[in-house]
């Protein structure tokens, strides 16, 4: 994106090698851990929305069938050579190009909180899934500290236009909540500052 798009006050593209090189960080740092939860007990037909470049790959269960997508080239090139089973597809979480109920199991990481209609994410998240079909979502949060959170609500304009769109301040629990699903859980990490969701698409 050119610096004039970016000063209308939309977020700069993340060089894929870039954030690959930063999420590598992340993990040796202890998300890899985080990684392998959200990861773990999948099966079937899975869907990792969002992927990026393949970092959450390497942890899904072998036997799962596995299609990841993102709307960023370069990242999914990427993403193919870190796990060359995984069938890629170029598109964005707002607007998933499969049939309805499509799969066993929706995952992403770190996502939700740089989409741009989080609603309509998860409402095409729901829509692919079968019925009682589930969403798995590892997602930094609102921090319930309320001294943080404000800071956050500060932050966010100006973090985004630097990385890809991210948003600190999404309640994207109560988004999940709200968005049709059924038996949302939290599982809170680092203080509730991190989420890892589950639902149910209801049969």
């Amino acid at each position: 994106m050119d610096d004039h798009a970016a000063r209308r006050g939309r977020p700069r593209r993340v060089s894929p090698r870039l954030y690959d090189g930063v999420a590598g960080a992340l993990d040796r740092m202890g998300l890899a851990r985080l990684r392998a939860d959200l990861s773990r007990g999948l099966r079937g037909d899975v869907l990792e929305v969002g992927a990026g470049t393949g970092r959450q790959l390497p942890h899904h269960p072998p036997g799962t069938r596995v299609t990841a997508t993102d709307p960023d080239a370069g990242a999914l090139a990427l993403a193919a050579r870190r796990s060359p089973a995984t069938r890629t597809v170029m598109a964005a979480a707002e607007a998933l190009p499969f049939d309805d109920g499509s799969f066993d199991w929706v995952v992403c990481a770190l996502v939700l909180c740089t989409v741009r209609e989080p609603a309509t994410a998860l409402a095409e998240m729901r829509r692919v899934l079968r019925p009682g079909g589930r969403l798995r979502a590892l997602e930094h949060v609102r921090s319930p500290n309320r001294a943080l959170a404000r800071a956050e609500e500060i932050v966010t304009p100006l973090w985004g236009t630097v990385a890809g769109g991210c948003h600190l301040d999404r309640a994207t629990g109560e988004t999940l909540a709200a968005a049709g699903f059924s038996g949302v859980t939290a599982r809170p990490h680092l203080g509730g500052n991190v989420l890892l969701l589950e639902a149910a698409r209801p049969l």
